[in-house]
């Protein structure tokens, strides 16, 4: 039994939900979302909450059971709250900046990095060295918070680069005489 899929998914005030088939769609004041399970569950909608059970006894059926509960979740939050990543520039000279729908970032390159916001994600920068990004969609918000990071990965001598916020870098020493 999963302990995951057995909850129900509530929808909070505000929020509504359709269920057509293996389709649900989540209005909500951040957006519309949605999502089509496969055929190993089966999805329902009762009275403000949705529900999810497996399909027989199989092992994908219990594998597919907690995992499509959790993405009903997930679009749930995301029309709601919405979600959120905070990454950390730490370097002398290292900056970004919003210049229209441009992300601008100097880390360090002979250039200036300039990274294009994404459809449903928003970034600001509250400080030079603070990007927060932004979306309903979990997926999109970190793999743009993944993108921004490749440009410069925190290196484990000095720190230097971009970091999530609250990121551990394990910091080795340097060479010796």
């Amino acid at each position: 039994m999963s302990r995951i899929g057995k909850r129900p998914v509530e929808l909070p005030s505000g929020v509504t939900a359709e269920v057509q088939g293996q389709t649900v769609e989540v209005k909500g004041p951040k957006g519309a979302r949605s999502w089509t399970a496969t055929d190993d569950v089966t999805i329902a909608l009762d009275d403000g909450a949705i529900t999810v059970k497996p399909r027989g006894e199989s092992k994908r059926a219990r594998q597919q059971w907690g995992m499509s509960r959790t993405n009903i979740a997930n679009l749930v939050q995301g029309v709601t709250d919405g979600f959120k990543k905070e990454l950390e520039i730490q370097g002398v000279g290292y900056r970004a900046q919003m210049q229209g729908n441009t992300l601008k970032l100097n880390l360090g390159l002979s250039h200036e990095v300039d990274f294009p916001v994404p459809e449903g994600v928003t970034i600001t920068c509250p400080k030079p060295t603070e990007i927060v990004i932004e979306g309903a969609n979990e997926q999109h918000v970190g793999q743009v918070a993944a993108n921004i990071r490749d440009w410069r990965r925190p290196e484990p001598y000095k720190g230097k680069g971009i970091r999530y916020k609250g990121e551990f870098i394990f910091r080795k020493e340097g060479k010796k005489k």
